[in-house]
């Protein structure tokens, strides 16, 4: 492996395992309080957009990477979707 590849496969590695520690915290409290929905929503297309370049390019190293924080954004963002509300916001739409 060049200078280069191992680069780009530590780059992405890391990227992808900074994911982990928010996913595992998420899923295991369901608090998801301290993320925001705008900024989650705007990442996850972002990497959508890398996935679809990378497969353009045929770059595999993006593309795994990117699938996998495609995974791990979007079970976030569904999460920061359902259990983000606050209680007063549950008890509005519940009521209404």
């Amino acid at each position: 492996m060049n200078l280069t590849g191992f680069i780009g496969g530590a780059a992405a590695c890391l990227t992808t395992l900074s994911f982990l520690p928010q996913a595992w915290h998420s899923f295991k409290s369901r608090d998801v309080s301290g993320v925001s929905l705008g900024m989650y929503g705007v990442f996850t297309a972002g990497v959508a957009l890398w996935l679809a370049y990378g497969m353009l390019l045929g770059a595999w190293p993006i593309v795994i990477a990117n699938a996998i924080t495609l995974l791990l954004a979007l079970a976030i963002l569904g999460m920061k979707l359902r259990y983000g509300r606050t209680d007063g916001q549950r008890r509005t739409t519940e009521s209404g």
